[in-house]
């Protein structure tokens, strides 16, 4: 018999109550304590994938947020070239207009 199923044995006879010879509550005790340290890696790597997961989630996020930044401020500037070149015509149109003299 492994050592697991007897581990597993002694559980159950602890949990329905039958008393344990020391040596008996000795391996059980070592036997939980590998329980808790096996289950306690599982939760670290489960954490730790979590952590990466949520962690590229926000980087994802915060691409997609950057480029409709960037096309925001391209659009922005697209328009605001559009904007010089009407007011550099105006200006032009403005210069070329011969200036009401004075009765």
């Amino acid at each position: 018999m492994s050592t697991d199923e007897l581990a597993r044995q002694l559980h159950d006879r602890a949990t329905r109550g039958e008393e344990l010879s020391a040596v008996e509550q000795a391996q059980l005790e070592s036997w939980y304590a590998r329980q808790d340290e096996e289950e306690s890696k599982l939760l670290a790597r489960a954490s730790t994938s979590t952590t990466f997961a949520s962690l590229r989630s926000q980087v994802d996020a915060a691409v997609r947020q950057l480029v409709t930044t960037t096309q925001r401020i391209q659009s922005l500037a697209d328009e605001n070239e559009v904007l010089r070149r009407e007011i550099a015509s105006l200006h032009h149109q403005l210069s070329q207009t011969p200036t009401a003299q004075p009765a």
